[in-house]
C-alpha cells in the first residue's frame, strides 16, 4: 500500500467515525426528547383524571404539567431538565429534516420533520421561558381564544381560522388511524423485545394514539367552530377541550378514558426513548 493510499484510508475511517459519533449523539438527543414528551404527557393525563374525578386543580395542559413539576423537590431542576429534552427532540427533528442520509427520506418527510423541529423549538422556548418565572400569564385556553381572534381580525381570518381548524382534525384523524393500524410499529426495533413486551408496547402505542389523536381532534372542531361563527370565545385549548368531553352523554367516564389514554401515551413515549430506531 502506498503512502497516498493509506493517507485516503486513514481519511475514509476519521470520516466514518465521526458520522458515527454524529449520530450517536443524535440519537441521545431523540431519546431524551422521547423521554421529555413522555413526562409531558402522563402529568397532562394525570391531570385529567383528577378533573374527570372532581379533584382536579391545575388546568390538564401544558402549563398544568409544567406547574405540578415545578411543585416538586428539585421542580427548577426537572424544569429546565424538561427544557434539555425539547431542545433536543427538537435538534433531532432538524437532523432528520437536513441532515439525514436514507435514499427512502423523501421531501414530504423532510418537510414533517421540520414542522416537528419548529414545534418542539417552539415548546423548548415556551418552557425554558416557564422555568425562568416568565410562565404565569394567560392561561393555554385564553392564549388559544386570543389567537383565534387576532386571526380573525385578518383579511380572510375566518377562512384561515377554518383552515386551521382542518388542520387539526386531519392531524388528529392521522394520529388515530395510524395508531390503531399499528404504523408505529415500524419505527420500532420490535426484533430486541420478547413477545410479551412488544404485547404491551403494540396495546400502549394503539392506546395512547388513539386518545391522543382524539384531543388533536376536538381542539381542531372547537376551532372550526369559532371561524363559522366568527366566535373566538368557542376556540379551546387543550384544558377546554379535555373538559368538554364530560359533556358528551357519556358524562366524566369519555374523560378518564381519554385521561387514562394520555398516560398510557406517555409511558409509550418512554417505550420508544427506549426501543425507537433513530
Amino acid at each position: 500500500m502506498t503512502s497516498s493510499q493509506a493517507r485516503g484510508k486513514g481519511r475514509t475511517k476519521g470520516a466514518a467515525t465521526r458520522r458515527s459519533a454524529e449520530d450517536q449523539t443524535l440519537s441521545t438527543a431523540g431519546r431524551a426528547g422521547f423521554v421529555a414528551r413522555g413526562v409531558v404527557y402522563v402529568l397532562i393525563g394525570a391531570l385529567a383524571l383528577q378533573m374527570a374525578l372532581g379533584s382536579g386543580g391545575k388546568s390538564a395542559d401544558r402549563q398544568g404539567a409544567l406547574a405540578k413539576v415545578a411543585e416538586q423537590p428539585f421542580g427548577k431542576i426537572m424544569l429546565w431538565a424538561l427544557v434539555v429534552g425539547f431542545g433536543s427532540m427538537a435538534l433531532w427533528r432538524a437532523s432528520r429534516a437536513v441532515l439525514t442520509r436514507w435514499p427512502d427520506r423523501k421531501t414530504p418527510s423532510r418537510l414533517l420533520d421540520g414542522g416537528r423541529a419548529l414545534f418542539y423549538g417552539f415548546i423548548c422556548w415556551a418552557t425554558a421561558v416557564y422555568a425562568s418565572g416568565g410562565g404565569q400569564g394567560s392561561s393555554g385556553n385564553a392564549k388559544s381564544k386570543d389567537w383565534t381572534a387576532s386571526v380573525l381580525e385578518l383579511a380572510y381570518g375566518q377562512v384561515l381560522v377554518a383552515a386551521g381548524g382542518c388542520l387539526l382534525i386531519a392531524i388528529g384523524v392521522v394520529l388515530a388511524a395510524r395508531a390503531a393500524l399499528r404504523k408505529f410499529l415500524r419505527r420500532l426495533d420490535t426484533d430486541a423485545m420478547s413477545p410479551r413486551t412488544k404485547q404491551v408496547v403494540t396495546g400502549l402505542g394503539v392506546g395512547g394514539g388513539v386518545a391522543r389523536g382524539s384531543v388533536f381532534a376536538a381542539a381542531g372542531v372547537f376551532v372550526l367552530i369559532a371561524a363559522i361563527q366568527f366566535d373566538a370565545d368557542k376556540a379551546k385549548g387543550v384544558d377546554a377541550t379535555l373538559r368538554s368531553f364530560t359533556q358528551t352523554p357519556l358524562g366524566p367516564w369519555l374523560l378518564v378514558a381519554v385521561a387514562i389514554g394520555l398516560i398510557v401515551f406517555g409511558v409509550f413515549s418512554f417505550a420508544s426513548a427506549r426501543w425507537r430506531r433513530l
